[in-house]
């Protein structure tokens, strides 16, 4: 391995250079070709096998050769009189490929304008050499001011290093910005506490994000800086090293904390070489590049890019697990090193100082394994607790590889388990820190495997035990009052639950089996009752608890891919719950479950969406199982309620018939009596208008977003040019409903989400559309998202007979682009094809719809139609999404 100071002799040729140089002018491209050549050799090394904590301080020390020269050429006579300084992870002596490099000119006093001029040449030229540089000019007076003002500044100058000039004028500002004179231990420590845990809430307090940020996000880069901070400030430590000796970290840690910065410079010097400037998020573009490049493949169960990326996520955890221990023990040491208090004894094992659980003595983990679960439940039971003592939760790390079958099947260890999951209060916080201090993934070994894993799509934006953890926190949340506001239906049915730790289990196992193959449904269903039997849990809850783990995902599904409008769907939905328990559970989970995969996932559709099929379900158990309502019955019903409403309206039952006569039984099923009364009184209101298209919106819809209800004489391509107008307003077509009447009009209705678009802009786009005599669609010009462009779904066609309907349903899975529907609903026009209904579903980067389609004369497609109209999407879909890749818009 080449050692950091053979810099001159291997990247390089500094005499060459000095023969070189010659002014401040011409210095440029001589040090521009030296600093290309060296960062070409540093690149070559990485790619061939040379770590980055070799290579990131040997790159520090090639361009202190490059911008001391330019220093000595530029400012000559001054050159001694001022200094130049190194300052941030430059004064630390760590430059990635394309780091930002950043300088500070500490000059005296007062300085004549020559040495002004002389000083803008000096960064003119570094930036014409191709260096990023972030400088200041600072006289010792700037330095202190500025220092006491921002913490900021204060660190970058405590990370300050002389490069060249007056080092006597640079270790008087040293003097000058000491906590002797500014920013003393305690007031830095309680600074930079608090700037980390801003930094943290903007990365919504977790790493585990679809694309993280290396440095900023929790357990990046930053937080190992901050350790470092504290430790020169409030310590004077030279190095991180000096924490081991000063008693902070064990041999053991430090060796776990260095592995993991290194681990993070390897990563960070390939993403810069990769996108070829300064980057620190993990991109999806880069993510399976850099897989490839630190050698993970493709295996049966799992992809290279999520192998490579759990990995990241264990790193990040051990660094944020040991940042968590350093600061609390800082906190001790610096904070609260002269307050004496008594501890007050909670039992033999533990007791409470200064707000902190503590252990009573260095053995009771030892002598009393059960203890490290009865941590948390006094947690939960002590609400007055802060935290757990840093000397207490290093032996709990240190203890916990005595959790094993043993202590699996100790019945106290069972009972306190449990005895967690049933507390009133403090669950999620109890169970995050049993996660964070790796003692749920030894409790429950299958918690491990999914722990920083992460799935390589736009759907689930966290990892999987990260996931995990939120839906229960959804599901805790519900028992609160303060949050009850939230959800109020919701929290009602809760309270109802005869056991809700039942439903805790459900959340806690609901993905127990992700990435190890198989359906993770079904395979967790027998973790989760082995689980529960094991811990004493009667067979009917443990069946209820597995059952729920088995049907996690029956209700949104059900929900978003199936015509709940339908009896027989609400009928065979109910046969599967069985009873209004087993409903209020999986419809608690559900919700839970949705809001916990992806923030933007969860919107007022998808809650009506789910309540109208939780409400229809009840419905159909109250009257017994088996014992569906015939659907004439519920025509009727409907018809009734819009009839009375309508006759307040001061619309006469035979004008009411004379506009319903027209319209199918499955007019009066899709649609409840209040969108019946609003759709009856717009079209008598239009008149003799009738003949125009009448298009009718509700920003406030009942079903959770904007309502768009259209009425016009139908024609082939009717659907294709409303999504496609639809699509130009930049709105998200959430769900479709497409009946034709007996006399040749057509009612479409679109449930669509968005903002920044009125009603009346709506109105207009669609009329417009509607009216186009020559009925051509407007091709798609919106560009492909950033984040769609990386993933690439394999377009599937399948069919399946709609009997009891006469229809054929047409189920699409492909890759969102924009216009996608709209492409959709030309085929149909352009092979005579009907559509009936559609369901709108998009999943991450995946679209999952499913339209229910019949020919021109309202039978099922026949089996050649069929193929024919694969062969059209599978064509039309495959070239449009090769040139939206491409970027080439359509």
């Amino acid at each position: 391995m080449h050692k950091v100071s053979d810099v001159d002799r291997l990247l390089i040729d500094i005499a060459a250079v000095d023969a070189n140089l010659r002014d401040c002018q011409s210095a440029p491209p001589v040090l521009r070709a030296a600093l290309a050549d060296a960062d070409e050799t540093l690149a070559a090394r990485f790619r061939e096998g040379a770590p980055a904590s070799e290579l990131v301080p040997l790159r520090a020390q090639v361009v202190d050769q490059i911008i001391t020269r330019l220093w000595h050429i530029c400012l000559e006579e001054y050159a001694e009189e001022a200094c130049l300084a190194a300052v941030g992870g430059y004064g630390r002596g760590e430059l990635h490929p394309a780091s930002d490099i950043d300088v500070m000119i500490l000059i005296p006093e007062s300085v004549p304008d020559q040495f002004n001029e002389a000083v803008s040449a000096f960064v003119t030229s570094l930036w014409d050499i191709g260096l990023e540089v972030g400088h200041s000019v600072r006289s010792i007076e700037d330095c202190k001011r500025q220092a006491a003002d921002d913490i900021t500044i204060a660190t970058n100058l405590m990370e300050s290093r002389p490069l060249a000039g007056n080092e006597k004028l640079f270790q008087a500002m040293q003097t000058a910005t000491s906590p002797f004179q500014l920013w003393p231990g305690p007031a830095f420590f309680e600074a930079k506490w608090q700037e980390q845990q801003q930094r943290h809430e903007r990365y919504h307090d977790t790493s585990y994000n679809l694309e993280p940020n290396i440095k900023e996000s929790p357990g990046g880069l930053r937080d190992i800086h901050m350790v470092g901070w504290v430790a020169k400030r409030h310590f004077n430590a030279k190095t991180l090293h000096d924490l081991v000796h000063r008693g902070f970290l064990e041999e053991a840690e430090y060796d776990a904390l260095m592995q993991g910065q290194y681990f993070l410079w390897d990563v960070r010097f390939a993403l810069h070489l990769l996108a070829g400037r300064r980057e620190d998020r993990l991109l999806f573009e880069y993510q399976t590049e850099l897989a490839k490049q630190f050698g993970y493949q493709d295996a049966d169960h799992t992809l290279g890019v999520e192998q490579f990326m759990q990995r990241y996520y264990r790193v990040i955890m051990q660094l944020n697990r040991l940042n968590e221990l350093l600061l609390q023990l800082y906190q001790e040491a610096i904070l609260y090193a002269d307050i004496d208090e008594r501890p007050e004894l909670i039992n033999k094992r533990f007791q409470i100082k200064r707000g902190f659980l503590e252990v009573t003595h260095r053995r009771v983990f030892t002598r009393y394994p059960f203890a490290m679960l009865e941590l948390f439940l006094l947690i939960e039971q002590r609400p007055e607790i802060k935290g757990v003592r840093a000397a207490t939760i290093r032996l709990l790390r240190q203890a916990r590889n005595q959790i094993d079958d043993a202590f699996r099947a100790d019945i106290r260890c069972r009972s306190l388990f449990m005895e967690i999951l049933r507390q009133p209060q403090g669950l999620t916080h109890a169970l995050r820190r049993m996660h964070h201090y790796g003692i749920l993934s030894r409790y429950i070994p299958a918690f491990a495997q999914i722990t920083g894993r992460m799935q390589y799509d736009l759907y689930h934006v966290y990892t999987v035990d990260t996931h995990t953890l939120m839906v229960v926190r959804n599901l805790r949340r519900l028992a609160i009052p303060k949050h009850q506001h939230e959800f109020p239906l919701l929290s009602r049915i809760y309270a109802q639950l005869p056991k809700p730790e039942l439903l805790y289990l459900a959340g806690l196992f609901h993905d127990i089996a992700k990435g190890r193959g198989g359906d993770h449904s079904e395979l967790g269903a027998e973790d989760t009752y082995a689980f529960c039997l094991q811990h004493g849990l009667s067979r009917y809850d443990c069946r209820l608890v597995a059952w729920l783990v088995r049907k996690h995902l029956l209700m949104s599904m059900t929900a978003q891919r199936r015509d709940i409008s339908d009896p027989a769907v609400i009928d065979d939905f109910a046969q599967e719950m069985g009873d209004q328990t087993h409903l209020n559970y999986l419809y608690l989970l559900t919700v839970a479950d949705i809001r916990a995969t992806n923030p933007s996932l969860w919107n007022s559709w998808r809650g009506a969406l789910l309540l109208e099929l939780y409400r229809r379900t009840q419905r159909a158990l109250r009257r017994g199982l088996g014992q569906p309502i015939e659907e004439e019955t519920l025509v009727a019903q409907a018809q009734a309620t819009a009839r009375e409403l309508l006759r307040t309206h001061g619309l006469h039952h035979m004008t009411v018939r004379s506009i319903w006569r027209h319209f199918t039984p499955e007019y009066f099923l899709r649609y409840s009596p209040q969108e019946v009364v609003w759709h009856t009184r717009a079209i008598h209101a239009a008149g003799d208008a009738a003949h125009e298209p009448l298009i009718l919106v509700d920003e406030q819809g009942g079903r959770g977003g904007i309502e768009i209800f259209i009425y016009t004489r139908d024609q082939d391509n009717i659907f294709a040019l409303a999504v496609a107008a639809i699509d130009r307003l930049n709105l998200d077509i959430q769900d479709a409903r497409i009946i034709t009447t007996a006399n040749g009009y057509t009612v479409d209705s679109f449930l669509v989400l968005g903002e920044n678009v009125t009603a009346e802009a709506i109105k207009q786009t669609l009329s417009e559309a509607l009216k186009s005599t020559t009925g051509a669609l407007t091709e798609n010009t919106r560009p492909l998202p950033r984040r769609l462009r990386h993933f690439t779904t394999a377009t599937e066609v399948d069919f399946a007979e709609d009997a009891k309907n006469s229809r054929t349903a047409m189920e699409l899975i492909t890759g969102d682009q924009p216009g996608l529907l709209a492409r959709i609903g030309q085929i149909f026009a352009t092979l005579n094809i009907r559509l009936q209904n559609a369901k709108i579903a998009t999943i991450g980067e995946r679209a999952e719809d499913v339209f229910f389609v019949t020919d021109q004369h309202n039978d099922p497609l026949s089996p050649a139609q069929q193929q024919e109209l694969r062969a059209a999407v599978f064509a039309a879909l495959n070239d449009e999404a090769d040139l939206l890749r491409r970027g080439d818009g359509v």
